[in-house]
């Protein structure tokens, strides 16, 4: 048994009631507390939420962990509204924390920023003088513009305009190239970030954002139903044209006594609800889906747990789906970028190359297909899910990586 450490955290959003983001940093804290003892900053106004979840949830981990809450003065939040500004206000809250740490006075062995999980943001822990880890940290990849073309040219300017903000502070942010030379650990997300900002072998090791609790479950998908399942916002970055259509191609290929078995189900809400309706309609789909715009957590649980395949064409660099999805065994129909693509591996799911639209669609639409049509294959795959979940996607194991990492530093 190592000693006991204690590791000064900064985690900008907790919320245990919520997912995403907020129940990332309420999970990563709970990992810290099982070997260690933990002082969690966070903002003033995830104090409720945690306060009366550690009421309703009682555990013995909370004699770990100490909460203190920090914003700074009014005057320099009021143009703040909900994510409007949070980036911005993100970078005032960390630079200020040094000071905010000093003044009271904590006492500590290590610190951790955790959450903003961004790659291009500089933190300031470094100034306390303490051994400091940084991460998990990453990026979304930029979405390639043949995958922009359906939506509104608006979404392509404003790709490039975040992209151009990426690239200046790789490129250009002296307190960015500060943060990365005095980290003594970097937790990335995936491969990218550490090419984009130059990090040193040794010095870093790949740590996804995302993991899930374990549900105890594996699917046991309907012999009269074969449900494709997909979530999350209804925005271009989650590429759920590229689903329907794929769906569209894979019904179109089945005979017409099997037809009737298949479904899509899109869970989620978001500006492009009505494209993608459409959509639906015109490739004539609309009879086999069904847009699920609002659901109780539970009853998303249940779904995944009736559903065949898990199909998630995401952009992104993360995806908490994908790890929920693999812990109820269910393949998993990505893409094969630094996001989704990296979290599965040819034997949990398949993974089809970006490049040509139309050949995307279609790679899409065959690995649908063979899932479909090999039953062999499919429960091979669909135990593997559940294996690389075990592996790689149970909060467990981040709790064991993060503490192989402070006994090391």
């Amino acid at each position: 048994m190592h000693p006991t450490k204690t590791i000064l955290a900064t985690a900008y959003a907790i919320n245990p009631f919520k997912g995403s983001e907020d129940g990332m940093g309420w999970n990563f804290v709970c990992q810290i507390a099982r070997f260690n003892k933990v002082i969690a900053i966070t903002r003033e106004n995830n104090r409720t939420h945690i306060e009366r979840y550690m009421a309703e949830h009682p555990s013995t981990l909370y004699a770990n962990i100490q909460f203190c809450y920090f914003d700074l003065p009014y005057w320099m939040r009021f143009w703040k509204k909900g994510s409007r500004g949070a980036l911005l206000y993100y970078w005032l809250w960390q630079k200020a924390m040094p000071g905010f740490v000093r003044a009271q006075q904590l006492q500590f062995d290590i610190v951790h920023n955790l959450n903003f999980h961004n790659d291009w943001t500089p933190s300031y822990l470094w100034k306390l003088g303490k051994p400091f880890v940084w991460g998990p940290i990453g990026h979304h990849p930029r979405i390639p513009s043949v995958y922009l073309k359906p939506y509104p040219f608006a979404y392509q300017i404003k790709e490039s305009l975040t992209w151009a903000v990426k690239k200046y502070f790789w490129n250009m942010s002296s307190a960015l190239r500060k943060t990365v030379q005095k980290a003594d650990y970097v937790c990335c997300m995936n491969q990218s970030v550490a090419t984009v900002i130059d990090l040193k072998p040794g010095r870093w090791g790949i740590m996804p954002s995302v993991a899930t609790e374990d549900y105890g479950y594996l699917t046991r998908p309907s012999k009269d139903k074969f449900t494709v399942i997909s979530a999350g916002r209804l925005v271009p970055l989650k590429g759920f044209d590229l689903t329907i259509l794929a769906f569209a191609k894979l019904v179109a290929q089945l005979p017409e006594t099997l037809k009737h078995k298949a479904e899509l189900l899109i869970v989620g809400s978001g500006p492009e609800l009505a494209f993608y309706r459409q959509l639906a309609e015109q490739q004539q789909i609309t009879p086999y889906i069904r847009f699920i715009e609002w659901i109780d957590r539970q009853d998303l649980l249940e779904m995944f747990k009736n559903a065949s395949i898990f199909l998630f064409p995401s952009h992104e660099g993360a995806g908490m789906v994908v790890a929920e999805a693999l812990s109820f065994g269910l393949p998993v129909v990505c893409l094969d970028n630094s996001g989704p693509g990296e979290f599965i591996d040819p034997s949990c799911g398949i993974s089809v190359s970006i490049g040509d639209y139309n050949e995307t669609v279609n790679g899409l639409a065959d690995a649908l297909l063979l899932l479909h049509q090999d039953e062999n294959l499919y429960q091979n795959i669909r135990l593997a899910a559940r294996t690389r979940f075990e592996q790689h996607f149970d909060w467990d194991r981040r709790g064991e990586q993060l503490e192989t990492i402070y006994q090391n530093l």
